[in-house]
C-alpha cells in the first residue's frame, strides 16, 4: 500500500451516507422524546418540534462540510425565531425569555471564544518553540511512536483543559508527520485529550462542575479504568493508520534549536489556566458563573508575554469561524427543552455518550448532576470521551479542525474512525464488569440500594 495515498472524500455513496448521518444526527430527538421534554411548545408525531429544527442543523453540518458555519448559524437564527414566537425558554416566552436565557449562557459561550481562539494561538507558540521537532529523536519510528504520542496527549489532558491538549497534539503531529495527517489519527487525538480528561475534575468542563457540586474526585477518577482501556483499544489502530499514511522519521537532519522563550509562554499559559481553574472553581465557586475567568486568563497571559515573542495574529481569522461555528451549536443546544434525562441507570448513562456526539455535554451534565443517583465515574466518562465520536461532538474536535479543515468532514471522521465508538463501548464494558454500578450521591456516601446493579452475565 502507498504510504502517502491520499484518503479519499467521498467514501459512501450518497444515498447510503445520507441514510447513515440521518440516524446518526437525530439521535437527540429519539433520546429527548424519551427523555422527558417540555411540553408547551408545539410538537411534531409526538417530538418537540425544537428537536426536529436541531437534528435537522445537525444533519446539514454532517452533510455540507464545507458550509459547517453557515449551515450552524442559519440553524441558530431558525431556532431562535420558532423559540420566540411559538415555543417558549425554560426561564420564559418571547424576547424577555431570550434575554433571561441569554445572560444565563454568555459566560460559557464566551469563555469557549476564548479558550479555542487562545490555544490556537498557544499551539502556535509550541510549533515554533521547536520542541516537537525533538520528538523523533526519543520516539520509536514505526506505529508505537504515533501510539506514543496519543498517550503523551492523554496525560497532558489529565491536568490541562481539554482543548489546549487536543490543539497541542494536532501541533505535535503536524511536525512528527510533516503536516500529513489522516483524519482517523485526528479523530485519535481528539479522543486522547477527552480521554485523559474524563478521570480528572480538572481536565473537563462537565469533571469540574461535578467538583464544583460536592462530587468528590475519588468518584471520578475510576473513569481512567475506562478512559485507559478505549486508549489501547483506538490508539492501537490508529497509529497503525497514521504510519501507513504518513511514517514518523527518525533523527531528522538539522533539527532547529528549541526556543526557550516560546516553551515559556506556552507554561504561563497553562499554569495561569490551571490556577484560575482552580482558584474560581474551588475556592471561589460562587463567583465562577460570573465570569469567563479561564478564558480570560488564557488571553492575559498571551497579552503580557507578547512582548517576549510576537503571536501569529493572523490566527485569529482561522479560529474565529471554527469558535463562531461551536458556539452556535451550543447555544442552539441550550434551547432545547430538555427538563430532566431518564432514570439514573448504566444503560442510560451509555446512551448520554452517544448523545454528546450531536448534543452539547454541558447541560446533559447539568441535568444529571440535578438529577442525582449517578455512579459519577460512569457519567464522567460518557459525557466527556463520548464528543469523541464526530468532530463537532466536543470543543476539542472543533478546535483541532482550525489547523486540519479537512477533518471537518462526519463522513470521513466516522470512516476513519471507526474505532473511537468501538473503543467507547469497550471501556464503558470493562469499567462495568470490574466495578459495577454504584450511584453515589454527593460528599461520596453510598447510595442505599439492595445490591449494586452489574451487567448482566453473558
Amino acid at each position: 500500500m502507498n504510504a502517502s495515498r491520499p484518503v479519499r472524500s467521498q467514501p459512501f455513496g450518497p444515498t447510503s451516507r445520507a441514510l447513515g448521518l440521518l440516524g446518526l444526527t437525530l439521535l437527540p430527538v429519539i433520546a429527548a422524546a424519551s427523555a422527558g421534554v417540555a411540553v408547551e411548545g408545539p410538537q411534531l408525531l409526538g417530538v418537540p418540534v425544537d428537536f426536529i429544527l436541531f437534528g435537522l442543523t445537525l444533519l446539514g453540518v454532517a452533510l455540507f462540510h464545507k458550509y459547517t458555519l453557515q449551515v450552524a448559524v442559519t440553524g441558530l437564527l431558525v431556532i431562535t425565531v420558532f423559540k420566540v414566537g411559538f415555543s417558549p425558554f425554560a426561564t420564559g416566552p418571547g424576547v424577555a425569555g431570550l434575554v433571561s436565557h441569554a445572560s444565563h449562557e454568555w459566560v460559557i459561550l464566551v469563555n469557549l471564544f476564548l479558550l479555542l481562539t487562545g490555544f490556537a494561538f498557544l499551539s502556535r507558540h509550541f510549533e515554533k518553540s521547536h520542541v516537537p521537532a525533538l520528538l523523533p529523536r526519543y520516539l520509536p519510528d514505526d506505529w508505537k511512536g504515533a501510539f506514543a504520542m496519543l498517550v503523551i496527549v492523554f496525560v497532558l489532558s489529565s491536568f490541562l483543559d481539554n482543548i489546549a491538549a487536543a490543539m497541542i497534539g494536532g501541533a505535535m503531529a503536524h511536525t512528527l508527520f510533516r503536516g500529513k495527517v489522516s483524519v482517523g489519527y485526528l479523530a485519535a487525538i481528539v479522543a486522547a485529550s477527552n480521554a485523559g480528561g474524563a478521570g480528572s475534575v480538572v481536565g473537563d468542563t462537565t469533571t469540574t462542575m461535578m467538583w464544583i457540586d460536592k462530587v468528590s474526585p475519588l468518584s471520578v477518577l475510576e473513569a481512567f479504568i475506562a478512559s485507559g482501556v478505549a486508549l489501547v483499544i483506538f490508539g492501537i489502530p490508529a497509529s497503525i493508520q497514521q504510519q501507513r499514511y504518513s511514517p514518523i522519521i527518525k533523527d531528522p537532519e538539522g533539527a532547529p534549536k528549541v526556543d526557550w522563550a516560546r516553551v515559556g509562554i506556552v507554561a504561563a499559559v497553562l499554569v495561569s489556566a490551571i490556577v484560575i481553574n482552580v482558584a474560581v472553581n474551588v475556592r471561589y465557586a460562587e463567583y465562577s458563573d460570573l465570569f469567563p475567568w479561564i478564558g480570560a486568563a488564557v488571553w492575559g497571559a498571551l497579552l503580557l508575554t507578547a512582548s517576549l515573542r510576537r503571536p501569529d495574529w493572523g490566527l485569529l481569522r482561522e479560529a474565529a469561524p471554527g469558535s463562531f461555528f461551536l458556539l452556535s451549536l451550543v447555544m442552539a443546544a441550550s434551547m432545547m427543552p430538555v427538563e430532566k434525562l431518564p432514570l439514573a441507570s448504566w444503560p442510560t448513562t451509555l446512551g448520554l455518550g452517544f448523545l454528546s456526539a450531536v448534543f452539547d455535554n454541558i447541560p446533559l451534565t447539568k441535568l444529571a448532576l440535578t438529577q442525582g443517583g449517578y455512579d459519577w465515574g460512569f457519567l464522567a466518562y460518557a459525557v466527556g470521551f463520548g464528543g469523541s465520536m464526530i468532530w463537532f461532538g466536543s470543543s476539542a474536535g472543533v478546535a483541532i479542525t482550525t489547523l486540519y479543515p479537512e477533518a471537518r468532514s462526519v463522513a470521513r471522521w466516522v470512516k476513519e474512525g471507526w474505532y473511537v465508538p468501538v473503543a467507547y463501548v469497550a471501556g464503558f464494558a470493562v469499567l462495568l464488569l470490574t466495578l459495577g454500578w454504584h450511584p453515589t450521591p454527593k460528599g461520596n456516601r453510598p447510595v442505599p440500594t439492595p445490591a449494586p446493579i452489574s451487567a448482566p452475565a453473558r
